[in-house]
């Protein structure tokens, strides 16, 4: 019999680049991990990618692919973002993620101080009042806070989320100007080039573009930036934006991949895509201390299965550790998710009903100036019935020679759903749906 229940467990931004620090190996490979080797050792090991080798993907993106959905239906960050921090968009509205800057005039351009300055919760309150909402030429823009100094904004009206993006993510650069995507309207417009599309677009554009320069110079002269600068700090004097998006009509989880999920992830954008995709939402145990969180989150996970069959529990601090640009850090910080891991080796993982994968989202290099990096993370099946390879440990070179090969995009639910036995035959067509799964939620042929 095959396990009839999944847990996903992903370690956000685990993959990595060889370092000199660590003899030219990656923090994972040179981490001891025992509890993640043992699994390697009796599952099924591959390199997976959400998207195509070499690219650079965003966590929510990369998910999206996780969850088995299309990159086409991805509706954006901004879209999941608003989800996540309560706000009830409508179809035609469009979500932008945005954060108050410290910016500077430079050659009569705008370029970032700093990217993400500090500031306490009355100081963003103060900020917030002087810039929520602005509205011209039929489109309104409100900001709405999410947390700290990020937020989301909010445009209504004739909008479209085929905009540029005005945040360059490092100090010292000018802002890139609001400008419509090129890709997204070559060709389209009618026969005078004012297809109602590309209207649209430059129409948003030319509005973010007021409203961002009305903010700067509303509060570059804000009172509060005068006790920022007898108290030392940076002036918080604008705000920048990336990735705008506008919801889709997508299929529920539960209706497209025939289980009842739960995610346990931090963050706005997860709880946002929880929501998005129709799958039920909690928070990660958040104390201060990994092992103990992270064992905490595993040892609930069987309680979790009275009332869902697939859960997906994320952590973060590999990503964080990551972006420190500290590989021996990131090795630290692996070596205690694997400590965390064997308190449930005896019990969790040797469950004969249960599948669990385990993988990354996508790579965050420790060095150098990338974000995240297009390289595969390692990927492991284990479970009843699951078949056995030669690999016996856990990281980005020995999954190379594992018998799943390159696991690409939505290819992993397909994976998850072939192994809990509910992979669909091709051609088959139970349920009107798109669903992945069989047998489907099909109508029965009634005889009265």
């Amino acid at each position: 019999m095959m396990p009839d229940k999944c847990l996903l467990i992903v370690l956000d931004g685990l993959g990595d680049r060889s370092h000199e620090v660590l003899d030219w190996r990656t923090p994972l490979q040179a981490a001891c991990t025992p509890h993640l080797d043992s699994l390697a050792r009796n599952g099924a090991n591959g390199l997976y990618h959400a998207g195509s080798l070499g690219e650079a993907l965003p966590s929510e993106t990369a998910h999206f692919a996780m969850f088995g959905y299309d990159r086409e239906d991805f509706p954006g960050r901004g879209p999941l973002e608003a989800l996540g921090a309560g706000v009830d968009l409508a179809r035609d509205e469009v979500a932008v993620l945005a954060h108050f800057a410290a910016l500077e005039e430079r050659d009569g351009c705008l370029a970032l101080v700093r990217d993400v300055p500090r500031a306490n919760a009355e100081e963003v309150a103060e900020l917030i009042r002087a810039v929520d909402t602005w509205e011209q030429d039929g489109i309104r823009i409100r900001y709405v806070p999410v947390k700290g100094v990020f937020g989301v904004l909010v445009l209504s009206g004739e909008v479209s989320p085929d905009i540029t993006d005005t945040g360059p993510m490092r100090d010292g650069r000018f802002l890139p100007d609001v400008l419509p995507l090129v890709s997204k309207h070559s060709g389209k417009g009618g026969a005078d080039g004012t297809g109602s599309e590309e209207v649209r677009a430059r129409k948003t554009a030319r509005v973010l573009r007021a409203y961002l320069l009305h903010a700067w110079r509303t509060l570059r002269e804000h009172p509060l930036n005068d006790r920022r600068r007898r108290a030392g700090s940076p002036p918080i004097t604008g705000l920048v934006t990336q990735r705008a998006g506008r919801l889709r009509p997508v299929l529920p989880f539960s209706r497209r991949c025939g289980l009842r999920g739960l995610s346990i992830a931090s963050g706005a954008v997860f709880r946002g895509l929880a929501r998005y995709l129709g799958l039920d939402w909690q928070a990660p145990r958040n104390t201060g201390n990994l092992r103990a969180d992270f064992a905490h989150d595993l040892a609930d996970v069987p309680e979790h299965f009275t009332r869902h069959d697939f859960i997906h529990l994320h952590t973060k601090a590999p990503d964080e550790a990551g972006h420190a640009k500290d590989p021996l850090l990131k090795k630290a910080v692996i070596e205690t998710l694997d400590q965390a891991l064997g308190t449930v080796e005896n019990s969790l993982l040797k469950d004969p009903d249960l599948l669990v994968v385990v993988t990354a989202d996508h790579s965050t290099p420790s060095s150098g100036n990338m974000i995240h990096s297009g390289e595969p993370v390692p990927l492991v099946l284990h479970g009843a019935g699951v078949r056995r390879d030669v690999v016996d440990r856990f990281d980005e070179i020995h999954a190379a020679s594992g018998c799943l090969g390159g696991v690409r995009g939505a290819e992993l639910f397909r994976l998850i759903l072939n192994h809990l036995d509910m992979a669909r035959l091709e051609g088959i067509r139970d349920s009107p749906e798109d669903c992945l799964y069989w047998p489907g939620d099909y109508q029965p042929l009634r005889v009265s």
